[in-house]
């Protein structure tokens, strides 16, 4: 029982792990910039975040999860706004300086950046919910190892993408001058740009 809640809660994370959005760009972006362990520090913020809202899905937790859909709006404005500046700071990176980074304190600034971009995403909750819901799994009927299967299976398969990705990205790095770097860079950033206008556009709505 146990085990193979674990397995569907990881099936259940690394499906919602795996499409590409501006996560995966900034992931990409930090393993051919940086090397793999500054991507994959990245990747596990995303996870972590999956991970939280896995729990609220899994536990049963309405109250938290009324919570944050009632505040999406400001969720939305504030991941929006983050991904802009984000992406901005992206394009005009220098490839130069930012290849010889490898501090954990650097490592850790990736991990946060995405843990809240991640967590400022509504559409994850919903993701879970709807995914949970669908597979007869929303609150896990008081029973907590269950839930914590679940949950911890989540973690696993979303940290599980976000290794393959690293490491199959980092093959790639021998490959990238500074030129290249810079044009990642460009790429990244207008694309990062691209989702947090797109995120601030939909708030109209």
């Amino acid at each position: 029982m146990v085990t193979s809640l674990f397995l569907r809660g990881c099936i259940i994370g690394l499906s919602i792990a795996a499409p590409v959005g501006p996560i995966g760009m900034l992931c990409i972006r930090r393993t051919l910039a940086e090397g793999r362990r500054a991507g994959l520090a990245a990747g596990l913020g995303a996870a972590t975040a999956d991970a939280i809202y896995g729990c609220i899905a899994g536990f049963g937790l309405t109250a938290i999860s009324n919570f944050l859909l009632q505040q999406q709006t400001v969720l939305a404005l504030a991941g929006g706004l983050f991904l802009c500046w984000l992406g901005v700071k992206t394009f005009f990176s220098r490839p130069a300086a930012e290849a010889v980074i490898t501090q954990p304190g650097h490592w850790l600034a990736g991990y946060a950046s995405t843990f809240v971009l991640t967590l400022t995403n509504p559409l994850t909750i919903l993701s879970f919910a709807a995914v949970f819901a669908g597979l007869g799994l929303a609150g896990t009927g008081g029973d907590y190892l269950a839930a914590s299967a679940l949950v911890a299976g989540v973690f696993t398969g979303s940290a599980a993408w976000w290794v393959m990705l690293c490491l199959a990205v980092g093959l790639l790095r021998s490959r990238f001058d500074v030129t290249r770097l810079r044009w990642l860079n460009r790429l990244s950033g207008l694309t990062i740009t691209g989702f947090g206008l797109w995120a601030l556009f939909h708030l109209r709505r």
